[in-house]
């Protein structure tokens, strides 16, 4: 029998008292004191508890039974009253009161669970993907799930009201070069050919702008057959931009009022009007990273000119190469003892590879570095002076060639933040969510390996306007017109403005290595759209799942996916990938390599995850 819920378990309050009500959800825990029988009933709602009592005359001896087996995860129904709690629980929503049961409905019994169903879980990654449906009865993962239910709700109703159409693009796509391995899928009628799952719906959604669609967006699963991380999974939901007759200023200003709308709406944080923004050249010489986290100071200062003729090998060589000599200022930790600081450098070589870092501190009785001996007094000042610092401060120095440089001053620069909690004891102006556009990328970087050149963004980034003319002598130098949207040290969105123009698409398809053949084979519907009309458009990618991650502040992208991949890009629930029949793999005109059968790949996968 069904008892059809008027309440759910998070609403019930004092002032419901006497109201009779008929809850359904999962035994969250029982306490049988002979003759009474307490329970906490749990839906996605929130908790509430219930009382059987065999003194209550309408409270059977079955009932009674039947409510001392209850165990945790149980499926039941209760009907009953509401009444006033005389042990209050403060820490829960309903802890004023409590539901005298009247009737009892068991829907299903559980086994015992692999691990307790609570907030604080105390179980493996592995055996919580394992079983993904219990570990999402918690209510942390509950709460984050609905939130990206909100949200999802929410970024719709905003673009609508902008005047966007939803379209859906296709999930069965021509292969393009885009930068990571596609997911491909075989075709049974079309023998040998292959469609792949789509990492973006880029041609398409400019193919919506050729044909009139003058703004697009879509909430779309995305595909990238790649090496995993926190913030990454095989597949991923990216919310996605298209926009006709816009520059850049069109898209920062409607995506900065996007989490705007957002920030102050769930996080009840009002955002400022227009972000902060820079240049990737900017962003990588005073930050060290292309999303850089501005939550906290302490940016890279460029010493070449101070420490260039010092007298020391170290900083007078690299300069002399063409190299630089870079400092970080570490506010409050002069103080730090050689046992500390070498703990800390291991972490910098481990993360980084450099072979030392110089150290410089402030102290009572003066600055001294590691590099003392090498130094002057008056070189030992201009370091303090040139980075901001006071006394009780630390500064740590690398020198070296090469723009890698930087980008190992960035990487020491978050493990600093880490290890002496700069974000909460030395925030920067920008606050708790350090929002920022990154600009002016390069249009393509060159690849020493294959002695070629691949687009910084994607092929279809127009190049910046004033820079066109270095395409052929200097293309390093151009710029794109792509831009990031970076959240505290993340990048939660990307785009450009695009190529309209085919012939201009050729050029930038040449730069690249792609011969007219192969573009012709792999964008010749885009070029042929080309030549029909074109508007300008440009647009933007926003990903959900991190966008989530950051505003539930999880520290796994897992935690905002219902049903994410492990590190292997393997569902441990439901055993995928796995291997299909042969007759299946006949039909798709498909022979596994070196004798490899259906079965041994099961094997392989089973000692994966073994």
């Amino acid at each position: 029998m069904l008892l059809k819920r008027t309440h759910t378990c998070g609403e019930l309050r004092i002032e419901d008292q006497s109201t009779e009500v008929v809850l359904n959800g999962w035994i969250d825990g029982h306490r049988d004191l002979g003759g009474l029988v307490f329970a906490d009933v749990r839906d996605r709602y929130g908790v509430t508890q219930i009382v059987v009592d065999e003194s209550d005359a309408a409270v059977s001896e079955s009932m009674m039974q039947q409510a001392a087996k209850l165990r945790a995860e149980d499926v039941i129904g209760c009907r009953g009253f509401v009444r006033e709690r005389e042990s209050k629980n403060p820490d829960m929503p309903t802890g004023d009161i409590e539901i005298v049961v009247t009737e009892l409905v068991v829907y299903s019994k559980s086994d015992v669970p692999p691990f307790e169903v609570k907030t604080d879980v105390q179980a493996s990654d592995d055996l919580r993907l394992r079983y993904r449906y219990l570990d999402l009865r918690r209510q942390p993962l509950q709460h984050k799930l609905q939130l990206r239910s909100k949200v999802a709700h929410a970024i719709r109703a905003y673009y609508h009201e902008h005047e966007f159409a939803e379209i859906e693009t296709p999930v069965l796509m021509k292969s393009t070069p885009e930068g990571a391995r596609d997911y491909l899928v075989p075709s049974r009628v079309n023998a040998g050919a292959f469609y792949a799952l789509p990492q973006s719906p880029q041609t398409y959604k400019q193919m919506l702008m050729v044909s009139g669609f003058d703004r697009y967006v879509q909430i779309v699963k995305c595909f990238r057959d790649e090496d995993l991380r926190a913030d990454r999974q095989p597949e991923f939901t990216q919310v996605d931009v298209e926009m006709s007759f816009v520059d850049e200023e069109d898209i920062y200003s409607l995506h900065e009022g996007l989490m705007g709308h957002l920030w102050s709406t769930f996080m009840h944080v009002e955002l400022p009007k227009t972000f902060h923004r820079m240049t990737y050249e900017n962003a990588i010489h005073t930050y060290g990273s292309d999303k850089p986290d501005l939550r906290f100071g302490s940016p890279i200062v460029n010493l070449s000119e101070t420490l260039s003729k010092t007298g020391f090998k170290l900083f007078d060589g690299a300069v002399a190469a063409g190299g630089h000599v870079l400092g970080l200022r570490i506010p409050g930790q002069g103080a730090l003892g050689r046992g500390a600081l070498d703990r800390f450098i291991d972490k910098v070589k481990q993360a980084t590879g450099v072979p030392g870092v110089i150290y410089a501190k402030w102290t009572e009785e003066g600055v001294t570095s590691s590099v003392a001996k090498f130094l002057q007094d008056s070189d030992h000042e201009q370091i303090m002076e040139q980075t901001g610092s006071q006394q009780g401060d630390l500064v740590l120095i690398l020198a070296g060639e090469g723009m890698q440089l930087f980008t190992h001053m960035g990487t020491m620069r978050l493990l600093a933040a880490e290890e002496w909690n700069l974000r909460e004891t030395h925030p920067s102006s920008f606050g708790p969510w350090a929002f920022c556009w990154v600009t002016d990328f390069p249009l393509v970087e060159w690849d020493e390996e294959e002695q070629r050149y691949f687009a910084l963004h994607h092929p279809f980034t127009s190049p910046h306007p004033e820079d066109v003319t270095q395409m052929d002598s200097n293309p390093g130098v151009v710029r794109s017109r792509a831009y990031d949207l970076v959240l505290n040290g993340s990048e939660i969105g990307g785009g450009s403005i695009r190529i309209h123009e085919q012939s201009m698409q050729r050029k930038v398809f040449d730069l690249l290595g792609i011969s007219e053949k192969e573009a012709e084979e792999k964008f010749g519907f885009l070029l042929k759209a080309f030549s029909y009309g074109a508007p300008p458009h440009g647009g933007i990618a926003l990903g959900l799942d991190r966008i989530l991650m950051i505003m539930t502040g999880a520290e796994s992208i897992r935690d905002v996916i219902a049903f994410p991949k492990n590190q292997r890009a393997q569902s441990l629930m439901d055993a995928s990938p796995s291997s299909v029949s042969q007759e299946q793999l006949d039909e798709l005109h498909i022979r596994l390599a070196d004798g490899v059968t259906p079965q041994e790949v099961d094997e392989q996968a089973q000692d994966d995850e073994s």
